[in-house]
């Protein structure tokens, strides 16, 4: 139900203030995870442990009926979980893992390219978007050029690339997926229920994931022996925190808040992210990578403030 009288500016601010440091740093905390835990099993473990937590909240507070959805609806969820969930977050999993060692704050400057994707799909469906939002799409891929070429100076030090080429490929296909996934979702029945959606999606993308790490022969994370305490402890910081405090506080933004200043975590966790990694996990912040995120957090505030509604109402999710 709508509340009665609209929420306080603390309140907003504090809400904002989860989303941009939790998702800001859920980047780091994978890095922690795929240190000694397998990349999809673990992120299989997260989502499904964090759906089933979800549902569980949603059943206690409103009854086990608010579950029920029409077959179709459940087919939408589980298709934008699939790509949501299993491509769009376990590709990043995957491309942080020691196997890609891509660094958790390049993983996050890549995802902020999302909204640059999201335009693109909208002019292959024959949109026409803003000049402004054009600049910004040009601007944003042109960081990401900068990010690709090979090191910038002379000597032995500047051989090869500013970051691990596979690895960021991995990221660029995750993001596909994710764009497709939320572009996908005009289309589709989805659940009217945001939350409810969010349950199933975490379903199809935790299942999805156990095939993936099967198929690839990843042990159970519960079995390996190895694995340290900063990864249990890291894995269960993104199922609460992550998958379900920052993804709640989101949502309610979006309810009570002006979709302008919702968006600005669009371009404010890959700064996060690039520091946190920097200070905690001794991620080297070179003069390309900065030079790469200062284009793309230009290029995405850029369309972001260009696309957003002016003057809407802002209206419920899903």
């Amino acid at each position: 139900m709508p509340p009665t009288r609209p929420p306080s500016a603390a309140l907003v601010w504090v809400a904002l203030a989860v989303v941009y440091v939790i998702w800001g740093s859920t980047y780091l905390g994978i890095r922690f995870v795929t240190e000694s835990l397998p990349a999809f099993g673990s992120a299989a473990l997260r989502f499904g442990v964090a759906g089933a937590l979800l549902s569980g909240i949603l059943a206690t507070l409103h009854g086990a009926r608010v579950l029920r959805v029409t077959w179709a609806q459940l087919g939408a969820a589980v298709v934008v979980g699939m790509l949501l969930v299993a491509g769009g977050n376990g590709l990043v999993v995957l491309a942080e893992s020691p196997e890609f060692a891509l660094p958790s704050g390049v993983a996050a400057l890549l995802v902020a390219l999302v909204p640059l994707m999201l335009v693109v799909l909208r002019v292959a469906a024959g949109d026409r978007p803003r000049l402004a939002t054009v600049v910004g799409v040009v601007v944003g891929l042109a960081g990401l050029v900068v990010l690709f070429l090979p090191r910038v100076g002379t000597g032995d030090g500047a051989r090869g690339h500013a970051i691990p080429v596979a690895g960021g490929l991995v990221v660029l296909f995750a993001v596909t997926c994710w764009s497709i996934g939320s572009f996908a979702t005009r289309w589709l029945p989805m659940p009217q229920n945001p939350f409810v959606a969010s349950a199933y999606g975490m379903f199809a993308g935790a299942a999805a994931m156990t095939v993936i790490a099967l198929l690839r022969q990843e042990p159970a994370p519960w079995a390996v022996a190895a694995a340290s305490a900063r990864a249990w402890i890291a894995l269960a910081y993104l199922i609460v925190a992550g998958s379900l405090v920052a993804f709640t506080a989101y949502v309610w933004l979006l309810h009570h808040a002006p979709i302008s200043l919702v968006s600005t975590y669009a371009y404010v966790n890959p700064v996060i992210a690039l520091g946190l990694g920097a200070l905690l996990a001794g991620e080297s912040l070179t003069a390309q990578v900065l030079v790469a995120a200062a284009a793309v957090v230009f290029g995405v505030s850029l369309v972001v403030s260009t696309e957003r509604p002016r003057g809407a109402k802002v209206e419920p999710v899903g």
